[in-house]
């Protein structure tokens, strides 16, 4: 009796034993296997002034300020070798809402309706037909009036908070005539489609629809 007693408390200590260490070995795997960056980086180029704050945890927050344009954005990252991937708490390609659409003779037209003229004059349209890009802008009036009666694909843009394009028709459609407003989330930063790459202490990044010019370099502070 007092045998098997003993058979079962070193049984049941060596069960313990293996647990903790498959627990410790997985720690240590996931440790190992997850890159994490830790600080601020920041962009000191021209006149515009831009960050990132990241933490262990895999989070970051972001700040943009550059001329009329102050932008921000939150959310989660990962890296993936040398490459830095952001998920923003934003939904890209949701900066503008359909609050109307019909079918009108004439061209394709849409109003941009914002209480604040500079806001809706800053669109940018971009049509679709054969592969091709057609682009319009708004008016000082927020009317964006074109010079095709047809097209695929309908997108917009604001170009004071770029982001990636928002498809405003659906893959079928006949109208023509669209009112658009705009989204609250119109200042925030999607970063969809955006890679970035850490080297040392330096995040780079290509030109691309929200950074759109050469040489971009967040530094660590």
């Amino acid at each position: 009796m007092k045998f098997r007693y003993i058979t079962f408390i070193f049984a049941t200590l060596f069960c313990s034993y293996i647990m903790a260490q498959k627990i410790i070995s997985n720690e240590s795997k996931l440790n190992n296997g997850m890159k994490t960056l830790s600080g601020e980086y920041h962009y000191r180029k021209m006149e515009l002034v831009s960050g990132f704050l990241f933490t262990p945890d895999g989070k970051f927050e972001f700040y943009y300020s550059y001329g009329a344009s102050d932008r921000n954005a939150t959310g989660t990252y990962h890296i993936e070798g040398d490459t830095l991937k952001l998920k923003s708490d934003k939904k890209g390609e949701h900066d503008f809402a359909v609050d109307k659409q019909g079918k009108k003779s004439g061209f394709i037209t849409i109003k941009i309706n914002s209480p604040d003229a500079y806001l809706a004059s800053s669109v940018l349209c971009m049509c679709i037909i054969d592969g091709i890009e057609h682009k319009y802008f708004a008016d000082n009036n927020g009317l964006i009036e074109t010079n095709i009666t047809s097209c695929d694909k309908i997108f917009v843009q604001h170009l004071l908070f770029p982001d990636v394009f928002t498809q405003i028709s659906k893959e079928k459609f006949d109208n023509n005539y669209f009112e658009l407003s705009l989204l609250p989330s119109l200042q925030q930063v999607s970063f969809k489609y955006i890679d970035f790459i850490i080297k040392d202490d330096v995040i780079t990044c290509y030109p691309n629809y929200f950074l759109p010019f050469e040489d971009i370099e967040f530094v660590k502070e």
